[in-house]
């Protein structure tokens, strides 16, 4: 063990002294930090990964739309050819419009989407009805579970279906009955869509022939190499243009992106207020060994080596705290919702589920954001340990033996 290594393990060892008490300090700032920062990016991953789980059940991976104000006329062909491209699992044509939806006096807003019958078990993951069934008979719609709270209605009701107004037209209201309802899991998509028969979409939009659109759902959404190799591999005519996933929701990925990132930016900065206290302890312990400083320098010890000391006593307080807090971090992920449970019962409701329509809070802990964060608390406590080592290193032996 070279002499630096040695002397810095000599002064660590817990003494009954001040420099013992704000070491132990900065310690466990150390390893709060590093445990904040790993338990809150592991929550925000996991619940980034179920909502674009939830996205990708229910949405479609791949969009084909027509140019504005145009229409796909021959959707039946398109989609059968689109089907035979390996990874494609279905290709539906569809009628997406907006809608009012009202019963009793209470109106909502609901985006209608028509597909034929048989299309929507396949290409809308939303599990088994809640109520009634998913037969999309003429003039009868499905609805979300939080849609149908909102209007009051249930399997049976008649709910009055009119459509946007347009310029020069009028479109008398309809009374379709609600022949099912789904729950998704994901509040926005079950207060949101509607689905109804594809002819009856096309009659409520004054559409005679033709789709919107032609929804795709593949094998491999998430996979960065043969997802884009899929698209690219879709027929795609002139006057029709293709829309991803990603895109279709780019604002809300980007939004998380941008609150993760923040996120991890301001709990690394109570590991740096943490690091202060490893600069704090490594001055006092400066003052202190201010004598034995000197007299190390009189036996012929050079700066560099005096330097070394401090420099390894602030990286191994960063050591003890990263892997405590590493520690800390893997227990509290693997008992999370015994905690969240314990807070409830507290009176604190951390994690309501009627809110999240989630039974317990998701998490997934990423390699990489780990090394990210341990990096970091290194670097960062280098940093923190330099100017105490300048300054031992800078005594006067002479004057440093005064001291004594």
């Amino acid at each position: 063990m070279n002499f630096p290594l040695f002397l810095s393990l000599k002064y660590i060892r817990p003494k009954r002294s001040v420099a013992s008490v704000v070491t132990l300090v900065s310690i466990l700032g150390v390893m709060l930090g590093v445990a904040v920062v790993v338990i809150v990016r592991s929550v925000m991953t996991g619940f980034g990964d179920q909502w674009r789980q939830k996205i990708l059940e229910f949405k479609p991976h791949v969009s084909i739309v027509a140019d504005a104000g145009r229409l796909i006329t021959d959707e039946d062909d398109y989609a059968a050819a689109i089907r035979k491209i390996p990874g494609v699992t279905c290709a539906t044509p569809e009628v997406d419009s907006r809608i009012l939806l009202s019963f009793d006096g209470r109106v909502r807003a609901p985006v209608l989407i028509g597909i034929g019958g048989g299309d929507f078990a396949k290409s809308y993951d939303v599990g088994a009805p809640v109520a009634g069934t998913f037969d999309l008979e003429p003039d009868s719609i499905v609805i979300g579970l939080e849609l149908a709270r909102s209007l009051g209605v249930w399997v049976g009701s008649a709910v009055t279906v009119c459509a946007p107004p347009l310029p020069d037209e009028v479109y008398l209201p309809r009374k379709w009955r609600v022949s099912g309802i789904f729950s998704s899991g994901h509040y926005d998509y079950d207060t949101g869509y509607a689905i109804a028969n594809l002819d009856s979409a096309r009659d409520l939009a004054g559409i005679e022939e033709g789709v919107l659109a032609i929804h795709v759902k593949t094998d491999c959404p998430t996979d960065g190499a043969k997802f884009p190799a899929l698209v690219k591999s879709i027929p795609v005519p002139g006057r029709y243009r293709v829309l991803t996933w990603r895109e279709a929701d780019r604002q809300l990925f980007d939004a998380l992106a941008v609150e993760t990132n923040m996120t991890a930016v301001l709990l690394l900065l109570i590991s740096v207020v943490a690091l202060f206290c490893v600069m704090n302890t490594l001055l006092v312990l400066t003052v202190q060994k201010t004598p034995e400083i000197g007299l190390l320098k009189a036996l012929g010890f050079g700066k560099l080596k005096i330097m070394g000391v401090f420099l390894a006593h602030g990286l191994i307080q960063c050591t003890i705290g990263v892997a405590l807090g590493l520690l800390a971090s893997w227990a509290v992920l693997s008992n999370l919702q015994r905690i969240v449970e314990w807070l409830a019962k507290m009176g604190m409701e951390v994690f309501p589920p009627a809110i999240y329509n989630l039974e317990e809070i998701p998490h997934r802990i990423v390699p990489s954001d780990v090394v990210y964060v341990v990096v970091l608390i290194y670097v960062f406590g280098l940093m923190a340990s330099l100017v105490p080592a300048l300054l031992a290193a800078a005594k006067d032996p002479v004057k440093a033996l005064d001291d004594q």
